[in-house]
């Protein structure tokens, strides 16, 4: 049976040194309740979803943001076409008011379809927002994406950030596979995808499907938990998760930033790079790699020079005393090819 999801008194996350240690660090899924049950937004979606429709044209501006906008029949599971070269959705492009106007209707008439509006950056679509809803604890520069929308099923998917989701209106249900379970989940194209990340096909195909045998195997070690208003979840970077909106209307907010860079470099930028430079090299070769990075960037049995003092480790002493820079410009000079 799957592990359950820990869960964290909000009254521990003090400040953003308590956040860090205790929601961060541990690398591992967390569910706060009522963490944001306080934000106005919260309690103006408590009243109604005029209410909340009201208080988010407050501070919108006229910026268009990208919608997606679906048939009856798929019920708002937003997926590709049947034949993976398509999706079974339209995009389109509306200001936020448009948006909520077109999703408020639909809730009112949930036979007309659905309409889903998400990553919207607070600071572009609603200045001001981020103030009178804020979480102090939050890195500095880290800005709150808002994702309205009627009930929704998003495909399961990771992220290459931490992630701190925060129901607003609505319930939503996360089901969670952990970073390893990526070769059970059949992953889709990662350059054709719905928004962003690549999707796993068979978390949305049904149980059994003989098209995804070992699908069962990630099935048995998923996490489950539903979010109410106020209620937030924290995800580390690479967690698979399917969400499901189940309410005619629904709101969440969320926290996207990289909590250990070293750096502007991204480890999913190496891992594609390392898809060109040895992919495609025989087996062989391939495991002799592999005994490299386990070595030097995985370090499984402790730093690579351990064995010398740390002032002559050279480009392997710590990244933070110049030698980050260092690697990037040999890094650099050599796909220029000098």
């Amino acid at each position: 049976m799957a592990a359950a999801i820990a869960e964290l008194d909000r009254e521990a996350l003090t400040d953003a040194g308590a956040f860090r240690r205790l929601l961060v660090e541990p690398c591992q899924p967390a569910v706060v309740r009522g963490l944001c049950a306080d934000w106005p937004v919260v309690r103006a979606a408590a009243q109604a979803d005029g209410a909340l429709a009201d208080y988010l044209d407050r501070f919108a501006t006229d910026r268009p943001g990208e919608i997606f906008v679906g048939a009856p029949d798929i019920a708002g599971r937003y997926f590709y076409d049947d034949g993976l070269e398509g999706f079974n959705f339209e995009r389109r492009e509306v200001p936020l008011r448009e948006g909520l106007r077109q999703i408020l209707a639909r809730a009112e008439t949930p036979g007309d379809g659905t309409v889903y509006m998400g990553s919207l950056p607070a600071s572009s679509y609603v200045p001001g927002f981020e103030a009178d809803n804020a979480l102090p604890f939050m890195p500095q520069g880290v800005v709150p994406r808002i994702w309205l929308g009627n009930a929704s099923h998003v495909s399961c998917h990771y992220d290459t950030f931490e992630n701190l989701a925060c129901v607003v209106a609505g319930r939503r249900c996360f089901t969670l596979y952990p970073p390893d379970a990526i070769g059970d989940l059949y992953v889709g194209p990662i350059d054709r995808t719905l928004s962003g990340p690549p999707v796993s096909l068979a978390a949305s195909a049904p149980e059994g499907d003989p098209r995804y045998p070992r699908m069962a195997q990630a099935r048995a070690r998923a996490m489950t938990v539903e979010l109410l208003p106020g209620d937030a979840l924290y995800l580390p970077k690479l967690w698979w998760h399917q969400v499901e909106a189940t309410a005619p209307f629904n709101m969440l907010v969320n926290y996207w930033w990289d909590a250990f860079s070293a750096g502007p470099d991204a480890p999913m930028t190496a891992m594609m790079l390392a898809m060109i430079a040895i992919a495609e090299r025989p087996a062989a070769e391939r495991e002799a790699w592999r005994a490299y990075f386990d070595h030097y960037v995985f370090q499984r049995e402790g730093h690579p020079l351990a064995h010398l003092p740390e002032a002559q480790r050279g480009l392997l002493g710590p990244l933070r005393q110049g030698n980050y820079a260092r690697i990037r410009a040999l890094v650099m000079q050599q796909l220029r090819g000098g």
